[in-house]
């Protein structure tokens, strides 16, 4: 199984901060996170690629290229601003 973990402004949008999905072989983050825009709203929005999300992979920020395996945590944040 793959743990997703959404925070922040997303988990809020999504209604919820975690869940799990069987893996996809050879499934990259991109793909998942198209994957998770085909289920509609609010996921569409809240996914769209033209929304900046970043991503981490077992805790390391990752690249839409990058591959998703089973036992993976895959989190889904806004960018961070300071000031």
């Amino acid at each position: 199984m793959i743990q997703l973990r959404y925070f922040a402004s997303l988990r809020e949008r999504l209604g919820i901060d975690a869940e799990e999905l069987e893996p996809t072989s050879g499934a990259t983050v991109a793909e998942l996170r198209a994957y998770l825009r085909r289920r509609g709203e609010p996921w569409q929005q809240a996914l769209a690629e033209e929304q900046r999300v970043l991503t981490a992979v077992n805790q390391e920020m990752a690249r839409p290229d990058n591959a998703v395996a089973d036992g993976d945590e895959v989190a889904f944040f806004p960018p961070v601003t300071g000031g």
